[in-house]
Formats: C-alpha cells, sequence, structure tokens
C-alpha cells in the first residue's frame, strides 16, 4: 500500500546549519578518534624513550622536528577538547547547562578553554 503524499524528504546535509553545541559535540567524537588513533604512536614512542639512553636519544630528536611539534600540538588539543567535553557532559548529566543559553556558553567556554590551553602548551613546546 502506497500512502500519498508520504514521500522522502531530501536533506541536503551541507546547507544544515548545526548549532554550536552540536559542532562542538561532533568535534568531541572527532577528538575522541584522533586520541584512539594516536595512542599506538605514543606508546611506541614511550615504549622506546625507557628502553636504553640510546632510546631515549631517538625520541628526544623526533621532537625537535617542526612536524612532531605540530603533531604533538594537534594531539594535545585532542585531549583537552575531549577532556573539557567530558566534564560538560558530565554537567549535562547532573542536569547543570540543560538550558539553551547555558549549553550555547559551556559550549564556547570549551573551545575557549581548550584552544587557549594548546595555545600555550605549543608556546611552552616552540
Amino acid at each position: 500500500m502506497d500512502i500519498p503524499g508520504k514521500r522522502p524528504v531530501y536533506l541536503n546535509l551541507f546547507k544544515i546549519r548545526l548549532p554550536l553545541p552540536g559542532v562542538v559535540s561532533i568535534m568531541h567524537r572527532a577528538s575522541g578518534a584522533l586520541l584512539f588513533l594516536v595512542l599506538p604512536p605514543l606508546l611506541y614512542a614511550l615504549q622506546l624513550s625507557l628502553a636504553s639512553e640510546q632510546g631515549f636519544a631517538t625520541v628526544h630528536e623526533w621532537l625537535r622536528l617542526p612536524l612532531v611539534k605540530l603533531l604533538l600540538i594537534g594531539t594535545v588539543w585532542g585531549y583537552l577538547h575531549h577532556f573539557c567535553m567530558g566534564l560538560r557532559y558530565l554537567a549535562l548529566d547532573l542536569d547543570i547547562g540543560v538550558d539553551l543559553p547555558q549549553a550555547r556558553f559551556s559550549s564556547k567556554l570549551v573551545l575557549a578553554v581548550s584552544i587557549v590551553a594548546t595555545l600555550l602548551f605549543g608556546v611552552w613546546l616552540w
């Protein structure tokens, strides 16, 4: 049986504008995936640096490369963003900040804190 007037609606996902809490939520998922993918190389570098003095020197030389520094800064941003969003989600579970103005403010706060902390780490690293 075909019901007239119940055709599927075409949604162009590139024209839909998510609110800031939605964008930050997607960034939380992306940062979690980034952390998952970066974990094996980080554990390898840790193992190598703890194995011997030569391994430590090798990892130390890697950390002097600008590309490695940029990758490390990106990883730190992923960790900080994921951590701050985790705190925000814990607050939401306690019914703190569930209203729209508070949700927007907490999303802006998460972005600001993670970016500022990452910039401070980048200045310290470079």
